[in-house]
């Protein structure tokens, strides 16, 4: 098992490749420079907002948050307009200075997944512009929820999630990646509910609902997160705690025991961790996403509480998320995989670490079949196969799959095998050193990384066919191997069922949920009802309290029309609202005419309690009108 400390000789070569990196990072590499943006209005190249004060009412009986932002600008230009994005925002009036002068505005024609913009006349002497205004029932980064679906259906619960550009929906804001802006804010909430943010949080309920938070390091929009409801703390360590509705708190608790030693670890690899604390809130179920790397406060779906740690994948993931990406961040959404391939690879080497290269070369080799699958899927001469996206005209949430996670991953591991661990090591802590709190854009990466690291070795370029992987469609045919014994061994008794064997006499004693899933990878698409019986009988997929073995488990019971499963594929449907799992199903379902039937049927039911990213998602699989 690989350690993440360094010690003797290593230690050392490590640090003079550290420091010959650093010191050969160019002054125009060091910082790129802001950008036209396709999915923001906002004119952040001649005046930037370095600072928000929010001041906000949350109000469940409307479903309505109203008050005030305040936007302390730098007008680097001198001009007489800022201009801002917002969407389905009720704009009420916008004030100038300290003295609160009225402000002329005027909001443009609504665009297609951007919103509206807003242009707000001020003086090139203007530094602080107020904008009061509320949001709608219907914003699209905020999810009201009633008691009946939370844990403890007593009390009503509020979440947001503004990546990719959703931040605009309930904050006016220059809403783009490579805009940084610290902020304070001020919640109401009604009595007897907690209100978090991703900033510095208390665990402690106010009696009379009002919230301060600060948040001093600065981040983009997309980042700004808040969520309401009846929430508990544990803490698991002097700097990391987890939230979550009471009914839930010791299971989430239990479950991630273990994220200090992992902070711990990934500080061990790439530099300090540089947040304060690392906390964490499980959400009720209708959360669309595994987790959500809100700084100080990482989101995260109740779905990985499987009860017996095998999930904590996910908090390697997010947990990496606070240097790639929340650090050093994508300058834009074309941009998208310098955020996500870097997380996984820090995050598979945070498991490493940990749990040995037994586990992650499972975690792997999964990916890998998860790429395989996306090309499939998308063409291999795609161009959304591609690194670097063109999203023009797209809703950058519509290009999310699992290019950018895993083909990103595999760059970075052919660049770590070309110029060995060590080196690769040192060049990743001077960039998250070197880029700290900065957006970058993969044109400034490759400049880096070809002037800091691979011009030491010649033949880099050649080895590695960097353009191959960022601009060309498909897996390039260098990409490196993983090969599990572990897995070997899986595909052995898969081809022994397969061959006729009977489930019960298969060695599966001990199987983690990476071999469960490879297991059900490999079964034949095509199985009898008595072959589907005879694995539910003998492995219980059907009840599988694992969220990730029951989602493979479903994909062959509505490939085989499996009957006896389908109260269980009905409940999960109606339940949860994670899009990494609803897409494939509902995508499957989709394929029959009876399939579709059961779906819509589903869906009719389900839809209300989606958030709007998993709506927008099915609704275009399902034709929804």
């Amino acid at each position: 098992m690989h350690s993440p400390l360094f010690n003797g000789i290593s230690a050392l070569i490590a640090g003079l490749s550290l420091l010959a990196i650093s010191c050969s990072l160019s002054p125009s590499a060091k910082k790129a420079p802001v950008q036209r943006d396709p999915h923001s209005f906002a004119n952040h190249n001649q005046v930037v907002v370095k600072h928000l004060d929010l001041d906000l009412e949350v109000d469940f009986t409307q479903k309505q948050l109203r008050g005030k932002a305040s936007l302390k600008i730098e007008n680097t230009a001198k001009t007489d307009t800022l201009i801002l994005d917002t969407r389905d925002l009720k704009i009420e009036k916008v004030t100038l200075g300290d003295g609160n002068d009225p402000a002329s505005f005027v909001l443009g024609e609504p665009v297609k997944y951007l919103g509206q913009s807003l242009t707000i006349k001020v003086a090139p002497t203007t530094s602080l512009v107020t904008i009061y205004y509320s949001t709608k029932p219907e914003a699209a980064a905020l999810q009201w929820l009633a008691p009946g679906q939370t844990a403890g259906g007593k009390k009503p619960f509020l979440l947001t999630q503004s990546q990719a550009i959703l931040a605009r929906t309930w904050v006016p804001c220059q809403d783009n990646p490579a805009v940084r802006m610290t902020y304070n804010a001020r919640i109401k909430t009604p009595p007897g509910m907690l209100a978090l943010m991703s900033a510095e949080n208390s665990p402690d309920i106010k009696p009379d609902g009002v919230y301060e938070f600060k948040m001093p390091q600065a981040i983009p929009s997309y980042l700004l997160a808040l969520t309401v409801g009846d929430i508990a703390f544990k803490p698991i360590s002097d700097r990391c705690g987890m939230y979550a509705e009471p009914a839930v708190i010791e299971k989430a608790a239990y479950e991630f025991a273990d994220a200090e030693k992992m902070i711990t670890a990934a500080e061990g690899l790439y530099g300090p961790y540089r947040w304060g604390r690392y906390d964490m809130i499980v959400l009720p179920p209708s959360f669309p996403f595994g987790g959500m790397e809100n700084p100080r406060l990482t989101f995260l779906t109740p779905t990985v509480l499987a009860g017996d740690r095998s999930l904590v994948a996910i908090i390697a993931h997010e947990l990496a998320h606070s240097w790639s990406g929340n650090l050093v961040t994508n300058a834009s959404w074309g941009d998208f995989w310098l955020n996500e391939g870097f997380t996984v690879y820090f995050e598979r080497r945070i498991l490493e670490s940990l749990y040995g290269r037994r586990y992650s070369e499972m975690q792997a080799l999964l990916g890998f079949q998860d790429l395989q699958k996306e090309v499939t899927t998308l063409g291999d001469t795609s161009a959304d196969t591609h690194l670097y996206l063109d999203l023009k005209g797209r809703d950058p949430d519509d290009a999310v799959n699992d290019i950018p996670y895993e083909k990103g991953y595999f760059l970075l591991r052919k660049i770590e095998q070309t110029v060995g661990r060590e080196r690769w090591d040192a060049f990743l802590r001077s960039y998250f050193d070197g880029h700290g709190f900065q957006s970058i854009t993969t044109a400034g990466f490759l400049t880096i990384l070809r002037d800091s690291l691979l011009r030491d070795f010649p033949d880099a370029e050649q080895v590695i066919a960097i353009d191959s992987w960022v601009f060309r469609p498909g897996i390039p045919s260098n990409h490196p191997v993983v090969t599990s014994d572990a897995f070997t061994k899986v595909e052995h008794e898969a081809k022994k069922w397969i061959g006729g064997a009977q489930a019960a006499t298969l060695a599966t004693s001990g199987w983690t949920t990476q071999e469960w899933i490879h297991f059900l990878r490999e079964l034949p698409k095509p199985m009898s009802a008595q072959q589907m019986r005879n694995l539910d009988t003998r492995f219980g997929f059907s009840k599988s309290g694992n969220v990730e073995i029951l989602h493979e488990w479903f994909l062959h019971v509505i490939a085989n029309n499996y009957a006896p499963a389908y109260p269980a594929l009905e409940k999960f449907l109606t339940s949860v609202g994670r899009r990494k799992f609803l897409k494939p199903l509902y995508t499957e379902l989709a394929k029959t005419p009876e399939g579709l039937s059961f779906a819509k049927r589903m869906y009719k039911i389900a839809r209300p309690g989606y958030h709007a990213v998993s709506v927008n998602t099915v609704d275009i699989i399902l034709k929804w009108q």
